[in-house]
């Protein structure tokens, strides 16, 4: 299905998407600065420093128990983990986009697929509680064709459910969309739902990473160069609203 070309793996014609689902934490939105924040104003409290970071933004993708763990260096089998992590996330939900901004160029390709009468929507882990409040904030809810969120934790990517539940909600088979995310769990989940996936090499990978590997159809390190797999235009009479869908089992 993939036509390799100079600059990397390029779609045919043929199967080009109609719809682009991104991931929301270092894909859509750089929200490092504000989970990391978060992190450091909780240290503040317990009278610990603040830590550096670039460190912990490879972090941020694994969720609200992995900054604890890296930040406190606890488990969470050990007394006052739990307590940690439900101030830990109280203290986010108030500052949720103090410092959270898109990635460069995410804003052009959203008009871009907007102005082609094509969809976006948001696929992540991150409970419903706290998305759906972000993108508002930062104007993104009422444009999202979809907002699928993580309420289930059995059901989280690399889980194929969330993007099943986002081709539900466009009215589109998973050939007929494209994946974009800068986890494996992104790449994962495209593969076992039949989507054709896209890895950001501007999120938050691990140094280390073996993005090569993970059997992405693409490697982006710009969210324009998602642009040559879309279709030119899709009928606007199938354009929809910004539901959201929890993953419940």
């Amino acid at each position: 299905m993939i036509d390799f070309v100079a600059g990397g793996a390029r779609p045919l014609a043929s199967h080009l998407a109609k719809a682009v689902l991104l991931d929301l934490d270092g894909t859509l939105l750089d929200t490092a600065p504000d989970l990391i924040g978060s992190l450091n104003d909780l240290r503040r409290e317990q009278g610990l420093a603040a830590l550096a970071s670039e460190p912990l933004r490879p972090v941020v993708a694994q969720g609200g128990a992995a900054m604890i763990r890296c930040g406190f260096a606890i488990s969470r089998n050990e007394p006052g983990f739990e307590s940690l992590l439900r101030r830990y996330l109280e203290i986010y939900r108030a500052r949720l986009s103090r410092q959270t901004r898109p990635f460069p160029g995410i804003d052009e390709l959203l008009a871009e697929i907007e102005a082609r009468n094509l969809r976006w929507g948001v696929v992540t882990n991150k409970p419903s509680w706290l998305t759906r409040p972000l993108l508002k904030q930062l104007g993104y809810l009422p444009r999202a064709a979809c907002v699928i969120s993580g309420d289930c934790r059995a059901l989280h990517k690399p889980n194929p459910h969330p993007i099943f539940a986002a081709c539900r909600q466009l009215a589109l088979t998973p050939p007929e969309c494209v994946m974009v995310g800068d986890a494996q769990q992104d790449i994962q989940a495209s593969r076992r739902a039949g989507t054709p996936a896209l890895a950001a090499l501007f999120g938050y990978l691990e140094p280390n990473a073996r993005v090569a590997d993970w059997g992405a159809d693409g490697l982006i390190e710009h969210p324009l160069e998602i642009l040559p797999w879309l279709t030119t235009a899709l009928d606007p009479s199938s354009q929809s609203g910004p539901p959201d869908v929890q993953i419940t089992p």
